[in-house]
């Protein structure tokens, strides 16, 4: 059988908030792929931010072992040597392209998205202005209709979508009435909170809109047949107490998988799998030998019928993003452990979450001193919101999930071992500092 395509879709900060996954938002285009496809409705990045989250979907390994710990804008990259998905389909005869947004780097910290893209393996490199998602589905779906009429090598392109990422204000046009954005759970249900929910509606379905120009694309040129077609994300939306946070509403990511001409289609897979899962399946797909010291482990007997677990558990970690907030920890399938390094607020908010309607309205709630350690039992408590590493009845639990995250940054050399890990806060901060809006400004002694 010839090597089948990959097209990988991948947006920005959109967690599980597609119609596909019971949210109230209208995203047709891939509510169809999930219809035709395998929906994944257990799988999680390691960490809940842009750029560490996406160089371990293209390396299998996680955020300190690829070496990428915080934003590329910022100083931070993946370290030279490290083997990454488009580099290894290379040596497999496939061509590589990179279509619109990218957050990752390798080997040079604040390259440009073309030198980035051709670091990262890439030999094409394609970029949209704005990398909005109607415009770069256009841009896909021209490079489509070329690579049908060359045929001969298989193709690998990576497409990146700047939606859903904030600011939302551009979405308004697109925005649904407030009664129909309801707030998950975990957030308080105000009239502010439903106003940023409308906007996100507004940019998920400008997101849906671009997936659906290529979906369509694919179809008309016949290869859709032989096209493995993928949608993911890089890790939870960007509301509080998700995005930058370790929380299962940080870490859930969407995984859709689509091969009709292979699987079945409107299946739902619940095991448990984690994004730097995706890279040796993906290579294993394509019939590439995998690179040695992965963190991943191919979920293909998975979606092809001959498996039904891959893994038990997943290691999560933030260190830097727009400020220095440090957590290791462990997610079972019953359990979440943290571990917080530093003093600083209960609950991080990202600097552009921290400036939003939702972060205005639990800033004083969230914005109190955090603990050292925190452990929760998700099949009573899936919100996250009773803390029970206090609790003698979980002790044993909790020594067990704490000798295992502190083993693993042994076996891993962690940098977090070493101390703080240097790195600069994001520069728009000071303007908080000054107004006295910012965590470590209300009186705490939160570093920056």
């Amino acid at each position: 059988m010839n090597k089948p395509n990959i097209l990988l879709m991948i947006s920005h900060d959109t967690g599980r908030y597609l119609g596909c996954y019971g949210r109230p938002v209208e995203t047709p285009n891939l509510d169809g792929l999930a219809a035709q496809g395998v929906l994944f409705d257990n799988y999680f990045c390691p960490a809940p931010q842009c750029s560490p989250s996406r160089g371990s979907v293209i390396t299998g390994r996680y955020p300190h072992n690829h070496g990428m710990i915080g934003l590329a804008h910022l100083g931070f990259s993946i370290r030279d040597g490290v083997a990454t998905l488009p580099m290894e389909l290379r040596k497999e005869g496939y061509q590589t392209a990179l279509i619109g947004l990218s957050h990752e780097t390798i080997g040079e910290p604040g390259g440009t998205n073309f030198s980035s893209g051709k670091a990262l393996g890439y030999e094409e490199v394609i970029s949209v202005p704005g990398d909005r998602a109607p415009a770069v589905g256009e841009r896909t779906a021209a490079f489509l209709r070329e690579k049908a009429k060359e045929g001969g090598k298989p193709f690998f392109a990576s497409v990146g979508f700047f939606e859903t990422h904030r600011d939302f204000d551009e979405y308004e046009h697109a925005a649904d009435p407030r009664e129909k954005a309801v707030p998950p759970a975990y957030l308080p249900d105000t009239p502010d909170v439903r106003d940023d929910f409308a906007l996100l509606h507004g940019s998920a379905k400008t997101l849906d809109l671009g997936v659906g120009r290529i979906l369509n694309a694919l179809k008309e040129t016949g290869l859709d047949d032989n096209t493995v077609v993928i949608y993911t994300t890089d890790h939870g939306i960007a509301f509080p107490r998700a995005k930058g946070t370790l929380f299962d509403s940080g870490l859930e990511t969407a995984l859709i998988i689509s091969w009709p001409k292979q699987w079945a289609g409107g299946r739902t897979e619940r095991q448990l799998l984690c994004n730097i899962d995706l890279m040796p399946t993906l290579l294993e797909l394509a019939g590439a030998p995998l690179p040695a010291d992965l963190d991943g482990r191919s979920f293909l007997p998975l979606l092809e019928g001959k498996e039904d677990s891959v893994r038990d558990h997943f290691f999560c970690e933030l260190t830097w993003h727009d400020l220095y907030h440090p957590m290791r920890g462990i997610r079972t399938e019953r359990y979440k452990y943290i571990r917080n390094f530093e003093p600083g607020p209960s609950v991080y908010l990202p600097l552009d979450i921290h400036r939003s309607l939702s972060g205005r309205a639990v800033r004083d709630e969230y914005y109190v001193p955090n603990v050292p350690e925190e452990l929760y039992d998700l099949s009573q408590d899936p919100l996250e919101t009773n803390n029970l590493a206090g609790d003698p009845a979980f002790r044993d639990i909790l020594l067990e999930l704490r000798e295992r995250v502190e083993r693993r940054m042994r076996e891993t050399n962690d940098p977090l071992l070493k101390g703080k890990v240097p790195g600069v806060p994001a520069p728009e901060w000071d303007s908080e500092y000054r107004n006295g809006t910012a965590y470590a400004a209300k009186g705490s002694n939160a570093s920056r």
